[in-house]
């Protein structure tokens, strides 16, 4: 069984930073593609950035991109988000999670819809003060 185990959220205030990892265990892994998402209540869980185990690619949301920055170690295996400059609209629960592997790694619509993606973090809180 795959589990995804994130870490890093917390409070800080705006203009700070914080830095997310989500790592990958258990066997049948078999995905090219991990994002993250986030989720306020009441609304439904939006992209926030992927990347590509392979090559290293990366897409971002227009929301962050500029200040947030998705990375991988393929040897944990751990994909980090690194977030800065941070505002108050960022908070939200932050989750990582892997995108089935029946859709194409090649960046598409399918990488921002949650309902294609297989496996998902346990989720972490992320509160920026203002």
């Amino acid at each position: 069984q795959v589990q995804l185990v994130d870490s890093g959220g917390g409070l800080v205030q705006a203009g700070g930073s914080l830095r997310l990892s989500c790592t990958v265990s258990g066997r049948g892994f078999n995905t090219d593609t991990m994002a993250w998402f986030r989720q306020t209540p009441g609304k439904e869980r939006d992209f926030v950035a992927a990347i590509n185990w392979s090559g290293g690619a990366t897409r971002y949301a227009d929301s962050v991109k500029g200040r947030f920055t998705v990375s991988r170690d393929g040897d944990k295996p751990t994909v980090y988000l690194q977030m800065d400059s941070l505002k108050s609209e960022d908070t939200a629960v932050y989750y990582c999670a892997s995108l089935h592997p029946t859709y194409s790694s090649l960046w598409g619509p399918q990488h921002r819809d949650p309902r294609n993606y297989e496996y998902w973090s346990q989720g972490t809180q992320v509160t920026v003060s203002s």
